[in-house]
């Protein structure tokens, strides 16, 4: 009887120790989505009320978390009975991803007509600002459903060829990271101002230690959000390049004597830029019509 325990103990032990070796591999290969997925949500959790970030930030996390309970399921109904449709869905976000980076990148080089002036901003009611933080927050859930997708079919295809047992221990874990891991990370980097201004209010002495270092928290908030926007979106595309470098035979083989950080880098900027034209010319179509 105590035998059979103690087996049955072993067993345990040797699918968590599977596990945990597993989520580390998983880990690795979503954590250019992870890198994104922080930037995205830094930029869109900053610019809020001080006394409203947290609140907002709490918002976003409960739809990160629903996102999950609604994508995991499924993926793994389709690793159990359509496992070729992992593959589909990994391409198919792949593109979405390099559309993406490739977006950032035109808006950043291509002037838009869409900027408002000062002059056209004036002061917003209650009603106004709290409808205002309301749009940022399904934007922002909305933005996550389709990163959260693309972070469990990515942890999936790192453990399609488990048992299934496996890959929903796995696949869950990187997910539940996913969440609580960038969404913790993100409450630090807005927070950066508060906790700098607060520094800075310490005590009446204009330049104390205290005053230096709170300044340098209150200035690098801004900075710290471009980098990472920009560290996202290089991020995008290497994600995106290396979807399609491992899953679709003609780039796997394009270009076998550069680095494949360059390969994967380049397959997803083309990709990605062949899809915005798509994408704009359709939608130039559609406005003629």
């Amino acid at each position: 009887m105590a035998s059979g325990f103690f087996a049955v103990l072993d067993d345990v032990a040797a699918l968590l120790d599977d596990v945990a070796s597993m989520s580390k591999i998983a880990t690795k290969k979503t954590a250019g989505i992870l890198g994104d997925d922080l930037a995205v949500n830094a930029e869109k959790a900053s610019g809020f009320v001080s006394q409203r970030e947290l609140p907002v930030l709490w918002a976003i996390t409960k739809g990160s978390l629903l996102n999950k309970i609604i994508i995991l399921p499924i993926a793994f109904l389709l690793s159990a009975f359509l496992p070729w449709a992992v593959t589909v869905v990994l391409v198919l976000g792949g593109i979405y991803l390099a559309f993406e980076g490739a977006e950032k990148i035109h808006e950043f080089f291509v002037p838009h007509e869409n900027e408002h002036s000062a002059a056209d901003l004036k002061p917003m009611t209650k009603e106004e600002i709290l409808e205002l933080e309301k749009t940022k927050v399904k934007s922002a859930i909305v933005t996550d459903f389709i990163l959260s997708i693309e972070i469990v079919i990515i942890a999936l295809g790192a453990v399609i060829k488990e048992p299934l047992e496996i890959q929903i221990a796995v696949v869950s874990v990187v997910a539940l990271i996913a969440t609580v891991g960038v969404y913790g990370i993100v409450a630090l980097i807005v927070r950066m101002d508060e906790f700098g201004t607060r520094l800075i209010n310490l005590n009446e002495d204009d330049n104390s230690i205290s005053d230096k270092i709170g300044r340098f928290f209150v200035n690098a908030l801004p900075k710290v959000i471009k980098a990472l926007s920009v560290i996202g979106t290089i991020a995008l595309l290497l994600v995106s390049g290396g979807i399609f470098v491992h899953n679709i035979d003609f780039f796997h083989h394009l270009l076998p004597n550069v680095p494949s950080i360059i390969v994967e880098f380049l397959a997803g900027l083309i990709v990605g830029f062949v899809a915005l034209l798509l994408f704009n010319g359709i939608k130039k179509l559609f406005k003629k019509k």
